[in-house]
């Protein structure tokens, strides 16, 4: 699907103790990290499309799970950044059930459309499990983090 030995996410897309004011800022800091890994080029023109898509509709999972997401002539390779809330400092993503405590901010390139969709749909089964958030919430370490995610999307290194 992607260039060989290309990762969705690496420890430096991983944000611990995130405190965001809002969905737009937990969305910004995340983007900010894919930006300086070189996996996204231009800033503000690829928040901008993440934010016309939270405005079209809430991205809130149940189970305290945000997932802002954007497809983008910006993004050069798909990523995923991730951000655990510090405690007490959840965001709103419109859930039904809540804030969330886990943000993915899933950048994939304009052309992927069916790999955009793909991604989405495997990252939420996996989120859908209580087991996952809860690891992802309790791991309070980039690496292992970011080697879960990885880990449940590995089929699209074949």
């Amino acid at each position: 699907m992607h260039e060989s030995g290309a990762v969705l996410t690496e420890p430096g897309l991983v944000i611990l103790e995130m405190e965001a004011a809002d969905r737009y800022d937990a969305a910004a800091q995340l983007a900010e990290r894919l930006y300086r890994a070189g996996r996204i080029t231009d800033l503000e023109g690829f928040l901008e499309q993440v934010r016309a898509r939270e405005h079209q509709m809430a991205t809130g999972l149940p189970g305290g799970i945000g997932l802002p997401h954007a497809r983008s002539g910006y993004v050069k390779e798909t990523s995923i950044a991730v951000g655990i809330t510090r405690y007490g400092h959840s965001v709103d993503f419109g859930a039904s059930d809540g804030p969330a405590t886990v943000v993915l901010l899933i950048a994939t390139p304009e052309a992927s459309f069916s790999h955009h969709l793909e991604v989405l749909a495997t990252l939420a089964r996996s989120l859908f499990r209580p087991a996952f958030r809860d690891s992802l919430r309790r791991a309070n370490d980039a690496e292992v983090i970011s080697e879960l995610i990885n880990s449940s999307l590995v089929f699209f290194d074949h």
